[in-house]
């Protein structure tokens, strides 16, 4: 027994150690080997602070001043999203501030700052009439109201950004004015050569900026969209406002029917459009992607740069960076001439990742060692018999079941949750956070009914129901604190060390601020009671003879069981939104059901699928360990609601 505590406690060090060296080395890179120094910092006002990471060339100083950028991260992303771009300017001799906008990140300004009306446009602006519908009013919860006005703009005029109820877009910037006004006046930047890139949401941001410095000394000289949203010249007050030198990356795949203005798909038919020719302002010549119209030097550049790549990893596509590299270049020339193919911010990314799968891979032997000692041996149960095992027919019914009702839902459910489910708001803040919370709700009262049924038709054949175990249940509740306790303290030292965090890309393992901490608990509840009974459901009720086959190989099929059970109604939902779209039809989601059941959590599932892959292994190692769900439940759902409430939306 010793000998086994001590292989287990070993071999968990010996990961997390691992992935200590793969975060210094990302830190390596992200400083550029020391040439690049690493300053988080806060802007203030009344209603709370923004916080930023800014990336500063040691040799920038106020005597060898140097040009600027801010970058401004979309939806339910933060700053460090913008990792890539900021490298990358930064070893070419630019300060880059990475902002935490409204409502993300380590922020406390709420998302509702920005400001909402009581109508929406339903095409690109400019294109719409009150009467074809395109103009409408709209009523419903704040959040719906805040998400639904994403795409109107502070800057543009009154009939848009105002309402007769008093309402209004008060700052679509989401800080990036106050940002960009604290980048312009530190004493190592060239203010005279700045600009700005954001992606998604943060494209919003970037016109909003541009167009609130429009005109001043500090205007800036260039503007990178990162599947970015036009409009047209009617819905502002040309003059008084100007745009430097647009580039608009586009995605082929974008999930976002307003980034491909309402278009089922991208193609060349997407240049003929009135909104696009007139962007590019290519006059009497055909209209090309990746082709550069007018000139840097009075501002009228344009270009379309064409990726394909999808909505999430624009933000990494090594063609978009380097042609946004070379924008920036020829705008407010970067210091240093580095070749655009000489790209290393990658490589940060797979380190982060590397490291995030080392310390949960770190999980597994801690929790057998856990087990070994005497405080948690009473968790160690015998699987149940397998009398109650399911039979053949019955776990076909089941999973059927199962994953049809969790796909069928998904598009439904989340958005709903996320949108318009009556939830009290200054309780419930996470935006995409009520979205799981309205699928969840409903896959809860499903998994209630379907247990109730099946622990009746068990006692009907004589056959004895597994029992609450109270005791057992809060040892497992103990054991999956520390477990995340233990993973959580490695991510804070990660954080503090290296000024990064357990994710790839995009936010997962946050630190928590204390008002991330506190929704944490407000939302585990509902998190804990699905991840209970869905394990319950699945890893019991739907038990088959593969969870009683010993050794790795009965390990692998009683994993590949469980994760079709979890993961195969999004999986589904997968497939029917992404093979018409890669046919050139246009994404399923909106084919099917609307571009109102597209967006957010369509592009949300290229994250959302490897979680629960992850997961699966995590519950089936568990479950085999343990001989309940308990463990792994609810290991899985404070996993999950960190990731929710970790970084991403408040309102």
């Amino acid at each position: 027994m010793k000998n086994k505590k001590r292989f287990f406690l070993i071999l968990s060090v010996l990961l997390i150690a691992i992935a200590s060296v793969l975060m210094a080395l990302a830190d390596t890179v992200q400083r550029d080997s020391g040439a690049i120094e690493i300053i988080d910092g806060k802007i203030e006002d009344e209603r709370g602070y923004l916080t930023y990471k800014l990336y500063k060339p040691f040799e920038a100083d106020k005597d060898n001043k140097a040009p600027a950028v801010l970058l401004l991260h979309g939806y339910q992303n933060d700053h460090e999203t913008c990792a890539a771009y900021a490298i990358e300017l930064a070893r070419r001799g630019a300060v880059v501030m990475c902002l935490d906008e409204y409502g993300h990140g380590a922020s406390s300004i709420s998302l509702i700052n920005r400001g909402y009306v009581d109508h929406v446009v339903k095409v690109n602006y400019g294109n719409e009439s009150v009467e074809d519908g395109t103009f409408k009013e709209i009523g419903g919860s704040k959040r719906y109201r805040v998400l639904m006005n994403f795409s109107n703009l502070s800057f543009f005029n009154d009939v848009y950004s105002k309402d007769e109820h008093g309402n209004a877009i008060y700052d679509s910037s989401c800080g990036g004015d106050m940002a960009y006004d604290c980048l312009s006046k530190l004493d190592y930047v060239d203010n005279s050569r700045m600009a700005l890139s954001g992606h998604s949401m943060g494209t919003w941001s970037s016109w909003s900026v541009a167009a609130d410095y429009a005109g001043t000394p500090i205007e800036p000289k260039a503007i990178v969209l990162q599947c970015g949203e036009l409009f047209m010249d009617s819905v502002y007050d040309t003059s008084k406002i100007h745009f430097n030198n647009v580039l608009l990356l586009q995605a082929k795949y974008d999930e976002f029917s307003y980034f491909r203005d309402y278009r089922k798909v991208v193609n060349d038919e997407l240049l003929k459009s009135e909104l696009r020719t007139s962007f590019l302002n290519c006059g009497s010549e055909e209209a090309k992607w990746n082709t550069t119209y007018g000139n840097f030097k009075d501002g009228s550049a344009r270009r379309m740069e064409l990726l394909y790549t999808n909505h999430r990893l624009t933000t990494h596509h090594v063609g978009g960076l380097q042609c946004a590299l070379d924008w920036f270049d020829q705008a407010i020339d970067l210091p240093k001439d580095l070749e655009t193919n000489d790209i290393i911010a990658k490589r940060k990314e797979y380190l982060v990742l590397g490291a995030m799968l080392c310390v949960l891979a770190a999980l597994f032997p801690f929790m057998a060692f856990l087990l070994e000692t005497g405080l948690f041996k009473d968790v160690n149960k015998e699987l149940p018999s397998k009398a109650s095992m399911v039979s053949k027919k019955g776990f076909g019914k089941g999973a059927l079941l199962t994953i049809l009702l969790s796909g069928a839902s998904f598009p439904f459910m989340t958005q709903l949750g996320h949108a318009l489910l009556p939830l009290p708001e200054n309780i419930f803040r996470m935006t995409v956070g009520n979205g799981f919370l309205g699928w969840y709700l409903l896959l809860i009262i499903i998994m209630l009914v379907t247990s109730f049924i099946t622990r009746r038709n068990n006692k009907k054949k004589g056959i004895e129901n597994e029992k609450f175990d109270l005791y057992v249940f809060m040892k497992s509740l103990l054991l999956a604190v520390v477990m995340v306790g233990l993973m959580y303290l490695i991510n804070f030292i990660y954080y503090r060390l290296f000024d990064l965090d357990l994710r790839f890309i995009w936010p997962f393992f946050r630190p928590f601020t204390m008002e991330r901490f506190l929704l944490f608990l407000v939302y585990i509840p509902v998190f804990a009671i699905f991840y209970l009974l869905n394990n319950s459901k699945i890893m019991r009720d739907l038990r088959t003879a593969s969870v009683y086959e010993k050794g790795f190989g009965g390990f692998v099929k009683n994993w590949f069981v469980n994760f079709l059970l979890m993961a195969g109604g999004v999986l589904i939902v997968v497939l029917i939104e992404y093979i018409p779209f890669f046919m050139d039809i246009g994404p399923g989601a909106d084919l099917l059901f609307g571009s109102t059941f597209g967006g957010p959590f369509m592009s949300i599932l290229i994250l959302f699928v490897p979680q629960v892959l992850f997961f699966s292994v995590l519950c089936t190692y568990a479950y085999r360990m343990t001989g309940r769900a308990y463990t792994g439940a609810l290991l899985a759902a404070m996993l999950a609601c960190w990731i929710v409430t970790g970084g991403s939306s408040i309102l």
